[in-house]
C-alpha cells in the first residue's frame, strides 16, 4: 500500500521559513515525479513545485521554495523561505505515475493528507 506522509507544517512569522518533508512507502518513487500543492481556505488547490526530469514551480513561489528529494529515503522536501501570509493553505505531497511533472493534480496517482502552514502578518 502506497503512503505519503507530510510533516514539518506549522505556524510561522512572515519572512520566517519551513521545511517540509513527504516520506514515501510503498513503493520507490526515485523515478517518478512529486509534487506539492496547496490549498487555502476557500480556494482551489493549486501547485507549488514538482520534481521530475526537470524541476518547476509556480511563479508566486519562485526564488523562495525549494523542492528537493533524497531518493535513498524516498522522500521530498520543500524548503519555503520568506514565507507571506498568503502563502497559509494545507500543502500536500503528491506522486505521480509518470516522470514528466505535471501542475494537474489530476496527473497524480497518489497523495498525502496535508500538513498546515500558517503564516502570520
Amino acid at each position: 500500500q502506497v503512503q505519503l506522509v507530510e510533516s514539518g507544517g506549522g505556524l510561522v512569522q512572515a519572512g520566517g521559513s519551513l521545511r517540509l518533508s513527504c516520506a514515501a512507502s510503498g513503493r520507490t518513487f526515485s523515478s517518478y515525479a512529486m509534487g506539492w500543492f496547496r490549498q487555502a481556505p476557500g480556494k482551489k488547490r493549486e501547485f507549488v513545485a514538482g520534481s521530475g526530469l526537470s524541476t518547476y514551480y509556480a511563479d508566486s513561489v519562485k526564488g523562495r521554495f525549494t523542492i528537493s528529494r533524497d531518493n535513498a529515503k524516498n522522500t521530498v522536501y520543500l524548503q519555503m523561505n520568506r514565507l507571506a501570509p498568503e502563502d497559509t493553505a494545507i500543502y500536500y505531497c503528491a506522486a505521480s505515475s509518470g516522470r514528466v511533472v505535471s501542475g494537474t493534480d489530476h496527473d497524480y496517482a497518489y497523495w498525502g493528507r496535508g500538513t498546515q502552514v500558517t503564516v502570520s502578518s
